[in-house]
């Protein structure tokens, strides 16, 4: 199993390091391998190969694997829809990033319970860059916008950039339309701070890379 997976994760490097170096030879792009579909042991030998980060979707499953991988330094990114009646228990796990902040209401509940407890959160605010209703995040019109809300009413959220997925359909312009959406309002932010710009998955993430993602979400990729 351990030489199935590195060699999957030599091979999406290889891929990252081309789209990349294509467009810019000196950002570095970081994975988190997305993990919601795999077992411990999976993590564990992903983890032999050189792999750190890793990216969970529901707060109960991060909660197991974490708990079951406590001996290993993982960084655990949680990358799902947070509902608020699960901000207590995500806290409690202390993630290293929360990549999926989709709204205003889930940003003030977050900072009321992080204030509690004296703590802070790294957060991607979440974009819904082609405006699907399956989606979640921010529309582009107002992100720029609730980004400074929230960066000034939620001191302990610690806004670290965006994330966004890909416009779901097979046209490659409309996802390539969806990337640039979110590409420019990061650009519109790094002078706030904003650093980190999450966009890509196993289907598209060379296409993501050439728009400016900094940081890739790969399951089936590194899994398969």
């Amino acid at each position: 199993m351990q030489a199935r997976l590195n060699q999957n994760l030599m091979e999406a490097i290889e891929r990252i390091e081309k789209a990349r170096i294509a467009v810019d030879r000196h950002r570095i792009v970081r994975i988190i391998a997305v993990s919601k579909y795999s077992t411990k042991e999976e993590i564990a030998a992903l983890y032999a190969c050189g792999q750190r980060a890793f990216g969970e979707n529901k707060v109960q499953d991060l909660k197991e694997k974490s708990q079951l991988l406590e001996s290993l330094p993982l960084e655990w990114h949680f990358i799902g829809s947070l509902q608020n009646n699960k901000i207590n228990a995500l806290l409690s796990l202390n993630p290293f990033m929360l990549q999926s902040l989709h709204s205003l209401e889930l940003a003030e509940q977050l900072q009321k319970r992080l204030q509690k407890e004296n703590k802070t959160l790294q957060t991607l605010l979440q974009i819904n860059s082609a405006k699907e209703e399956s989606k979640s995040g921010f529309m582009p019109e107002i992100a720029f916008d609730m980004y400074l809300r929230i960066q000034e009413s939620c001191p302990n959220l610690k806004l670290c950039g965006l994330m966004s997925i890909g416009a779901h359909t097979d046209n490659q312009i409309e996802i390539q339309k969806s990337f640039e959406t979110t590409q420019k309002i990061f650009e519109s932010l790094q002078n706030k701070g904003a650093e980190v710009l999450s966009m890509g998955m196993s289907g598209d993430f060379e296409l993501a890379i050439a728009c400016g993602s900094n940081c890739v979400r790969l399951g089936s990729t590194l899994f398969k």
